[in-house]
């Protein structure tokens, strides 16, 4: 009996909690690449009207960009993305177990900065219309009931309408 009690006293240390650490890193290896990949296959696949609209409309595409300076922690970037933003977007990434994680300093890269709006939309906005989506970006949650998000989602359209013309006009 006393030799039972040592056994079960004595940790059990196979190559087991090895492996487990590698395929833990590696699963999260992967995920992180399939979020990228699929990012990347949204911008590749057609011209993302809303998403260049919103851009224009935000920051005429400057990624310096600084925007609602009365608050004490101001809109940043090409999408014009606040700190809460990139609190939500970490969370979505922290619940699908993916160990991406975006910093505030992220929001003045381009890449970055869609790279966040793309899974939030994915997260949110699976398939919703362009005008819901553009109105939540400006509104928060429930910025699609918003009257004060209507200006804004004109602003977008025409933004998308002069984007299709340019695009008309270049094949021509």
């Amino acid at each position: 009996m006393r030799h039972l009690l040592l056994l079960l006293m004595i940790p059990f240390t196979f190559s087991g909690g090895e492996e487990q650490t590698i395929l833990s890193e590696l699963k999260d290896e992967i995920k992180e690449k399939e979020v990228k990949e699929k990012v990347v296959k949204v911008k590749e696949d057609h011209t993302d009207y809303l998403l260049e609209a919103l851009i224009q409309v935000e920051s005429q595409g400057n990624e310096k960009a600084v925007g609602d300076k009365h608050l004490s922690r101001p809109s940043i970037g090409v999408l014009q993305i606040r700190p809460i933003m990139v609190r939500e977007v970490n969370r979505i990434l922290k619940n699908q177990n993916i160990k991406i994680k975006y910093t505030l300093d992220d929001r003045y890269n381009k890449d970055k900065s869609i790279e966040m709006f793309m899974i939030w939309k994915m997260n949110h906005h699976p398939n919703d219309t362009d005008e819901v989506i553009a109105r939540c970006w400006n509104g928060g949650p429930r910025g699609w009931k918003r009257k004060a998000t209507l200006y804004y989602w004109n602003k977008v359209q025409n933004e998308i309408n002069n984007l299709k013309t340019q695009k008309l006009d270049n094949n021509e």
